[in-house]
């Protein structure tokens, strides 16, 4: 009977022992299972009674992972299994089926619980089940945010890999920091070979008349803080040594303060819209037939001459050519032999203009030849004489043996004008005049000519 007192106190102890632990796990956030060997339940704390939605009643001698939901168990008792083989830690994240609050993201932790005389021997497992709802919301939005980044970044790239501009980017610093696939080609320069470099050595570009590095568009950019279109006058040298003229625009990048943090440059070689252009100044200065300059190109030339010849004290001649008979051939033969025709005559006229001359085609079967800083007026007569006879010598155009003259006016400055609407009106009134004298000459104008310069309306000759 003396041992009973020790047996009385040694089971108080384990009383309190264990309504300390239970008060102590209920405390806890975390939901707390305990198991025996075999995974079955013996302890729920009232965390887990909460996320598992049963009570400690409904869950005791219950396999653990019976809580879990079926498309998670397989996987979680395959971890687990792994554990029991190998006592690795084990930790998933699994979810639960609360019958009140639905599923329930959590996450398992299980250590080993080893006997008290034989360590190698296992009585059992812990598991700490944390509830990570909140957490997999957050990350299920986070994915949703970083998916919706990507397919912008993508729909980017794709945009602006397919667009005929080169794109560039460059950082505060003026290191490139992305190339789109048009920029790689003109540059010559890859994407992952390109970043980080200066700018000048990915997109160098020269002063196409000086051959000097162009200006650092990048201190453009910052200095006037907007979309600059630059210089046209450059070029673009490849990496492997080309060139190529180009032209673009460089903007600053702003961040959501509204700061500076880069700048973007578009671009594109302008060889197709400088040849267009060219073309198309040609094409308004020059007769379409022929090739030859046309009125307004002769114009400019008249009054460069002018300029010219009142400094210097020089004397400018402007010739007025007719060709004889053209009408006939055109209409016994055709406009297509009347064309070639033409097309004849403008070649040999202009094997004997001289560089610092001009030939124009005035329209139909009229030319004109401005002949600048002559010393004097012989020399006018002297062309005149070349050209009617160069004029004379037959024509072959498709199997017809063709011969047309020229009848030509000649008026010269300042002797007979001071000014190109004169001198143009002129040199017609003597052309005018070698047509009603018989063709096939020349004639300078003389001041009883004026009455023929109203009679141009009515030339039909």
């Amino acid at each position: 009977m003396a041992s009973s007192p020790n047996i009385f106190l040694a089971a108080n102890m384990a009383s309190n022992s264990e309504t300390e632990f239970r008060a102590m796990s209920d405390a806890s956030p975390l939901g707390i299972l305990m198991s025996d060997p075999k995974g079955n339940c013996i302890y729920t704390n009232a965390a887990y009674q909460r996320i598992s939605g049963q009570t400690f009643a409904e869950t005791l001698g219950i396999n653990w992972s019976r809580a879990i939901h079926p498309s998670d168990r397989q996987r979680t008792l395959l971890a687990w299994g792994n554990t029991v083989r190998t006592q690795v830690p084990f930790v998933e994240d699994v979810r639960f089926v609360n019958k009140s609050n639905g599923l329930i993201w959590t996450r398992l932790n299980t250590a080993i619980i080893p006997a008290k005389n034989n360590r190698h021997r296992i009585q059992g497992y812990v598991q700490i089940v944390e509830n990570i709802s909140d957490l997999k919301t957050l990350q299920v939005s986070l994915h949703a945010v970083e998916d919706a980044l990507f397919e912008q970044q993508e729909s980017a790239r794709t945009t602006l890999n397919s667009i005929g501009d080169g794109v560039l980017t460059i950082t505060l610093a003026g290191n490139v920091n992305y190339l789109n696939h048009k920029a790689e080609l003109m540059t010559g320069w890859l994407l992952r070979d390109a970043i980080g470099l200066p700018l000048a050595k990915v997109f160098k570009v020269i002063d196409a008349t000086t051959r000097k590095l162009a200006l650092s568009p990048l201190k453009r950019a910052l200095k006037e803080n907007q979309t600059t279109k630059l210089a046209t006058n450059e070029l673009l040298i490849h990496r492997a040594g080309t060139e190529a003229p180009l032209e673009y625009s460089i903007a600053p990048i702003h961040n959501r303060e509204q700061n500076v943090t880069g700048a973007v440059i578009v671009f594109h070689d302008a060889s197709k819209a400088r040849a267009h252009t060219e073309k198309m100044i040609h094409l308004a200065q020059h007769d379409v037939l022929t090739g030859l300059p046309n009125r307004v190109l002769l114009n400019e030339h008249l009054n460069r001459a002018l300029g010219i010849a009142k400094r210097h004290q020089k004397q400018v001649a402007l010739l007025f050519l007719d060709v004889d008979n053209f009408k006939q051939v055109n209409d016994s033969l055709g406009h297509l032999v009347g064309d070639k025709l033409l097309q004849s005559v403008a070649r040999r006229l202009a094997k004997l203009v001289r560089i610092t001359d001009t030939l124009c085609r005035q329209g139909g079967d009229e030319f004109v030849m401005l002949l600048t800083e002559i010393e004097h007026s012989e020399a006018a007569a002297q062309v005149a004489k070349k050209l009617i006879a160069a004029i004379s010598a037959p024509h072959l155009i498709d199997g017809h043996r063709l011969e047309v003259t020229l009848s030509i006016g000649i008026s010269i400055y300042p002797d007979d004008c001071s000014n190109p609407d004169t001198m143009f009106k002129h040199a017609d009134a003597a052309m005018y005049h070698v047509k009603t004298c018989g063709r096939n000459n020349y004639q300078f104008f003389l001041n009883e000519l004026e009455t023929y310069e109203t009679a141009r309306s009515n030339r039909a000759l």
